[in-house]
């Protein structure tokens, strides 16, 4: 199984919130695991807005970032440029949406077309919803 980690979920793996097991259980099973730099800035930003709000430690951050160091050492992480932008620039099946959303969902499609049974994974509804629209597995079921 390729997965392509959209933010929302990577992020309820790494703070452990709702769905934090299944996400954990598709990310270990994957044989590949994608995702965009952007991924990599959104997590950043939340454990830095976690410790000026009080809600993480410091320290608890810092243990959060080393996980997700690791695992992206063996992640495959696609830059956001080129078709990405432009492909993100243009309309989604399903409207409004997001900024970040749209380049998450703009990398996916690059991804797929490179790697046509890669999955989805997002706790992300807009996202979802998008991505089933557009074909996508989606995961976690």
């Amino acid at each position: 199984m390729i997965l392509y980690a959209e933010s929302s979920s990577v992020l309820a793996w790494l703070l452990g919130e709702v769905n934090a097991d299944s996400v954990q259980s598709d990310l270990s099973s994957a044989e590949l695991v994608i995702a965009s730099d952007l991924t990599l800035v959104e997590c950043d930003r939340v454990l830095h807005r976690g410790t000026l709000t009080g809600d993480l430690s410091e320290a608890d951050a810092a243990s959060r970032r080393a996980i997700l160091s690791r695992a992206t050492a063996h992640w495959i992480l696609f830059r956001l440029e080129g078709e990405v932008i432009e492909r993100a620039r243009r309309p989604f099946p399903i409207e409004p949406i997001r900024s970040l959303d749209a380049l998450h969902l703009a990398t996916a499609l690059l991804v797929r077309s490179l790697v046509p049974d890669l999955r989805l994974l997002t706790l992300d509804q807009r996202v979802r919803d998008n991505g089933a629209t557009l074909g996508f597995e989606l995961l976690p079921e």
